[in-house]
């Protein structure tokens, strides 16, 4: 256990905290020094002295950590965790710790913010209705494209924690079937819930949603061979990692009309190339990887970050993940 006053840095808080929150139990418990944003220079920089790092998105390579000679802790203010070399951190005796469940409700509901945008368009016909379309209708009602109801629909899910358990059960009360995919079928097996192969999940499920970390062994795994796999009346939504998915092969398959909308929170790059070519596809909804960011989530993930911290200096550290 430390006796002196731990020197705790957060490189890159905008994102958790633009102001709506308080950092004041994190500085409670040592000299804190808190940036919106840092450069991979910055960062050696800034945390120099540092014992604990706190950092979201930051890339934590091996040459940083190498040069963080006071480092004793990397707490991520998110699940993922894919941005620090956990390697070269364990070499140095280095704890890494994550936050786990903060966000589920959060990211489920983004999940069917987007099918529900899919299947109703309702940014669509209001904008329609503001421009005075239905001022000028010769009838009471009308629509701009078709209106499909989620009873009765297929939801298939790839990634069966917290997350996917979530989607599973909001799925169900819509009335649709339920399919996933899991290394655990038994372990964590729900009324209502199929568990089948990922090529039977891609070709039967009306809607497809990804909802797994990213791994070695799943980045690119959504491909082109899966994507043809799927119906001409297919939803993709990816709420998890861009990576798990070949962007070139998705455009690809949005072109040729399979699926037939894909609806993605998160990219490959983030951000994003203006130039993107997932843009100019019509039949494509992104949105600024914000599913995990209602006010409430990050009050939990800021909250259960500072539990971390004070484990850490506690001498018994949490939610460690090397």
């Amino acid at each position: 256990m430390q006796t002196t006053a731990p020197v705790i840095v957060v490189l890159d808080g905008h994102t958790l905290n633009p102001g709506d929150l308080s950092w004041a139990p994190l500085r409670l418990l040592g000299e804190t020094h808190i940036y919106d944003r840092s450069t991979p220079f910055e960062s050696i920089e800034r945390a120099k002295d540092a014992n604990i790092i706190l950092v979201n998105k930051i890339r934590i390579s091996r040459e940083i950590i190498l040069q963080l000679p006071k480092l004793k802790c990397i707490c991520v203010t998110a699940t993922g965790f894919n941005n620090i070399d956990l390697q070269a951190a364990s070499e140095r005796g280095v704890a890494v710790c994550n936050v786990l469940g903060y966000g589920t409700s959060s990211v489920a509901q983004h999940v069917f913010a987007l099918l529900l945008e899919c299947s109703n368009h309702v940014a669509l016909h209001s904008d329609s209705v503001k421009n005075g379309d239905w001022s000028s209708q010769p009838d009471f009602c009308y629509w701009k494209a078709p209106i499909f109801e989620l009873q009765g629909k297929t939801m298939g899910i790839y990634g069966f924690g917290r997350i996917g358990q979530k989607v599973a059960a909001i799925a169900l009360a819509f009335g649709m079937r339920v399919l996933a995919t899991h290394k655990h079928p038994e372990r964590d097996a729900r009324t209502g819930v199929t568990f089948v192969n990922l090529p039977d999940l891609f070709a039967a499920s009306d809607v497809v949603s990804l909802n797994a970390p990213l791994t070695a062994d799943n980045r690119d795994i959504v491909n082109l061979d899966l994507l043809r796999r799927m119906k001409t009346t297919s939803i993709l939504i990816n709420t998890a990692r861009g990576e798990l998915i070949v962007e070139e092969d998705l455009v690809k398959a949005l072109q040729s009309g399979r699926p037939a909308i894909a609806a993605l929170d998160v990219l490959r790059a983030e951000p994003p190339p203006a130039n993107h070519p997932l843009f100019a596809l019509p039949n494509c909804l992104i949105t600024p990887h914000l599913a995990w960011a209602g006010r409430e989530a990050r009050m939990r993930l800021l909250e259960m970050t500072v539990e971390n911290v004070q484990a850490f200096l506690q001498g018994a550290p949490q939610n460690m993940v090397n």
